[in-house]
């Protein structure tokens, strides 16, 4: 549990961090994300050995294509999201990995055709009524929080249906977008552009380390996931988004009033619906395998 906890707390965290980069545009900080990422797993894989894995993926091209789109909806995901923070958009980007549980639910429905249940339905009901309420309200779509709701879901399901670890999974994404990485950084290079050699020495040793800065959180939830139950691991990850919210209406005065509280208040209700409904089948199911079993002979 507290490995699932320290990795929710570390990517709160992470506005903090990509505040710290604002000199460097959004696409710039996400290639180098991903080329140290990369880096930063190669070396673990190599200490750990861990290689069998890659010959039998390599087997499997519907395996590398699924993983080469779950890499590019990564990606996307990473860009508007360290855009919208240095935009002082944090609060739209919490909003976002709110919905992002509820609408993993929904498309679950849509996709997998896995039933939903009544509860299920209401939060999903209330959440596309903040939808519709913050649109109507602000006159516009919440497109920030929907993007990166839809593309982290989206990301999810990829995640849930490839049979590869994390470690595996994050390593093969990152090494499938190296190519790409390495022509955008060759490109620079020649043209004189590489954010890397103009940027400050803090800011390249911050570059520098938002590979494991990445990769380490994932590890640490993948690692507590395995050992805790579905439940209390759905509670854990609303954690991230409310040290979002925090830090961007107490650290940097970001508005939180009016239509956009009322927006995320209806959306606190449907999470606490979601998980209140989750919990209860959780304990009923343990309090069900609890209790003695009686045979005759």
């Amino acid at each position: 549990m507290l490995h699932a906890v320290a990795a929710s707390i570390l990517w709160g965290l992470f506005p903090l961090y990509f505040k710290l980069l604002k000199e460097i545009s959004p696409f710039d900080i996400v290639v180098h994300r991903l080329f140290w990422s990369c880096v930063f797993l190669v070396a673990v894989l190599a200490w750990r050995r861990q290689w069998r894995w890659v010959a039998e993926v390599a087997r499997r091209p519907m395996v590398v294509a699924g993983f080469l789109l779950s890499a590019l909806l990564l990606s996307g995901n990473w860009t508007l999201y360290v855009w919208a923070v240095n935009a002082g958009r944090i609060v739209d980007t919490s909003l976002g990995y709110f919905m992002s549980p509820l609408m993993s639910v929904f498309i679950g429905y849509l996709l997998l055709k896995e039933r939903m249940r009544p509860l299920q339905w209401v939060a999903v009901l209330l959440a596309l009524g903040a939808v519709l309420w913050l649109t109507v309200a602000n006159g516009s779509l919440p497109w920030i929080s929907l993007l990166i709701a839809l593309t982290f879901a989206f990301y999810g399901l990829l995640r849930k249906t490839a049979h590869l670890g994390a470690l595996e999974g994050l390593s093969l994404e990152t090494l499938l977008m190296l190519p790409l990485v390495l022509m955008v950084l060759g490109f620079d290079s020649l043209h004189d552009s590489n954010a890397f050699t103009h940027a400050s020495t803090g800011a390249q040793i911050l570059l520098a380390l938002s590979g494991p800065v990445t990769a380490v959180p994932l590890l640490l939830f993948a690692h507590g996931a395995r050992r805790i139950p579905l439940s209390m691991l759905g509670l854990m990850q609303y954690i991230s988004p409310t040290i979002q919210l925090l830090t961007g209406v107490l650290l940097y005065d970001e508005p939180f009033t009016g239509h956009r509280a009322i927006g995320f208040c209806v959306i606190w209700v449907a999470l606490a619906v979601y998980s209140a409904e989750g919990l209860w089948r959780f304990m009923r199911a343990r309090s069900e395998s609890a209790q003695p079993t009686t045979g005759g002979a």
